[in-house]
């Protein structure tokens, strides 16, 4: 009985002694949005905005090319109309690499709002050089991989990717509502040809420290394995030089500075001089030695487009713009036969580096066809490993979400398709599907309080167009007339009318264009004029000259009889002329 005593004392005496643990308190996170202005459910002019405490962070902001039927649009451009009503909380805008769909739009944001950019080396040279076009000047801030900097709230972390363009950047964005973390486009490529691989490591740590989000790279979710790594193709270059003594002639993107770095080399080995045609590639060329990517390169091996003359074929190669058979592109023009130095000779050997972006193809295919017709040889992605994309495949994206682990996820950067297989993947890697949001343009991802939800159509993620000088002048009513006029033409009435006496003072003057030959079609036009005189009769008689009135019923007649006659429905402007 003494031992039970003496063992219960000392087990309250323990208890007395042993201290309290007291867990620190969390601190409360605060609610953020998430909205997308551009890039999902389709691919191009993506731009992302992040908002927390009432501050504002902006990631990506570019342009997409016009969809076929966008007629006389020059390119697309994500809607601002959520950043000019807040702008007061706008603290800057962080971009991942530079392609035009990522930093097309920026001078357009800029006509909106002064916001300090932060950018790669070469990055924020691409942008230097279309503020300087359009006589802009911005706030620039240069980082690179590693680099930590504050925007407002957010304290934001650049970690080195792979693409097909240098300097690409993912992005780890912490501030008081969580972390963030944004891919950017990326591949994970081992042997880069600039021997800088992605940063994996740090991916991982991250990873260990908790994330809130995720936002990845969608493009090639569907397809299977891995993307190859860019030394494919610089076997494949070495293949083609080794086996002609002909003319090279190589198009590839401007931007993928590191490719083209190969095709000189190659042509160093095969002592060829390397000629550069295309006002971009002219440009991204200029800048890259300017950064120092070409430093290593001997300037002799170059020269100007002109000089070409003065070589044999076996002593050429030419670099050139125009992979997406672009109609003003260097390409394009030899293909027309409008090269001011470039004439297309039989067999010269004519390197399609690229793919075709999408929307592209039925124009690259015609490029090609024409290629064929003059007797050139092509060597394209489709018969050689000459191009390599620059999105992560299926095991790549799932080796991205088992480093990360994020609590959501957001597929970002696709087409719907790809953004509803890349959600199908991160469940398939045990990420509940209540954690996964497909958005769209415009809606808002709300997270706060241990939840997330999506606030459809919070603000407008509409297309804006810009045709010319023309900034969102174009909506969807004049795209309309702009497919019918294509598909129709237009019919153009003229009648002058007697205000007085509300009668027609002279025969109904009928115009086309784009719709029938004139002199083939005289009964028609005569018929017309009989149509135009029913229709004005009926109210003329009783008097009414109200030019709406009138101009309703020529067009509503018209466009019967010119229906029935022709099954065709051209566009009716009818003009009426008080004398």
């Amino acid at each position: 009985m003494a031992d039970l005593k003496r063992t219960n004392y000392r087990e309250g005496k323990n208890r007395r002694n042993k201290k309290q643990v007291v867990r620190p308190k969390q601190p409360r996170k605060e609610p953020f949005k998430v909205i997308p202005l551009g890039g999902l459910k389709e691919i191009g002019k993506n731009c992302t905005v992040i908002e927390c405490c009432d501050q504002i962070l902006i990631i990506d902001c570019g342009l997409a090319f016009p969809e076929y039927e966008m007629f006389g649009i020059d390119i697309v451009i994500p809607d601002f109309t959520y950043l000019r009503n807040n702008m007061e909380k706008v603290k800057g805008l962080i971009v991942t690499h530079g392609h035009e769909d990522h930093i097309g739009g920026i001078p357009y944001l800029l006509r909106e709002m002064n916001v300090p950019i932060y950018a790669a080396p070469l990055t924020l040279g691409l942008i230097e050089h279309k503020l300087e076009e359009n006589a802009m000047i911005a706030d620039l801030h240069t980082i690179e991989p590693g680099s930590k900097f504050n925007v407002g709230c957010f304290k934001v972390e650049a970690i080195r990717t792979n693409h097909s363009i240098a300097d690409s950047l993912a992005f780890s964005i912490k501030f008081p509502g969580g972390h963030v973390i944004h891919t950017g486009d990326f591949k994970v490529d081992y042997s880069p040809l600039d021997g800088k691989v992605i940063d994996l490591n740090r991916l991982s740590q991250m990873g260990d420290e908790g994330v809130d989000l995720l936002l990845c790279d969608s493009t090639n979710v569907m397809r299977s394995g891995y993307t190859p790594s860019e030394a494919v193709v610089r076997k494949s270059i070495d293949e083609i030089f080794d086996n002609t003594d002909r003319r090279i002639i190589i198009a590839t993107f401007a931007s993928n500075i590191h490719r083209i770095k190969y095709f000189i080399e190659a042509s160093m080995k095969h002592k060829r001089r390397i000629a550069i045609t295309g006002r971009s590639m002219e440009n991204v060329m200029n800048l890259a030695r300017e950064l120092g990517y070409l430093d290593e390169l001997p300037q002799s091996i170059f020269i100007d487009i002109s000089e070409i003359k003065n070589y044999s074929d076996s002593q050429l190669t030419i670099i050139t713009t125009g992979s997406q058979g672009e109609p003003m592109s260097a390409l394009s023009r030899m293909v027309e036969g409008t090269h001011k130095t470039v004439k297309l000779k039989k067999r010269d050997v004519v390197v399609f580096s690229s793919s075709p972006i999408p929307g592209n193809e039925k124009i690259v295919s015609t490029i090609i066809d024409k290629l064929y017709e003059k007797g050139v040889d092509i060597v394209s992605a489709s018969s050689m490993d000459v191009h390599v994309s620059g999105h992560a495949s299926s095991e790549e994206l799932k080796l991205i979400h088992t480093l990360l682990r994020p609590k959501y996820f957001m597929p970002a950067h696709g087409e719907y398709r790809h953004l509803a297989e890349h959600a199908k993947l991160a469940n398939s890697l045990g990420q509940c599907m209540d954690n996964i949001f497909i958005m769209a343009n415009g809606d808002a991802l709300c997270i706060g309080d241990g939840k997330a939800e999506i606030a459809k159509e919070y603000t407008s993620g509409e297309d804006i167009m810009v045709d010319g000088y023309g900034v969102g002048d174009v909506g969807s009513i004049v795209l309309k007339d702009r497919k019918i006029l294509s598909q129709s033409g237009i019919f153009v009435v003229s009648v002058a009318i007697d205000k007085a006496s509300a009668s027609i003072m002279a025969v109904p003057e009928i115009r086309t264009r784009g719709f029938v030959y004139v002199e083939e079609s005289r009964a028609l036009l005569d018929e017309a004029v009989a149509v135009i005189y029913n229709a004005l009769g009926r109210h003329l008689s009783e008097g009414t000259t109200d030019e709406a009135v009138l101009v309703k019923a020529i067009r509503h007649d018209l466009k019967s009889f010119i229906y029935k006659e022709t099954r065709r429905n051209p566009v009716i402007l009818p003009m009426i002329i008080y004398v």
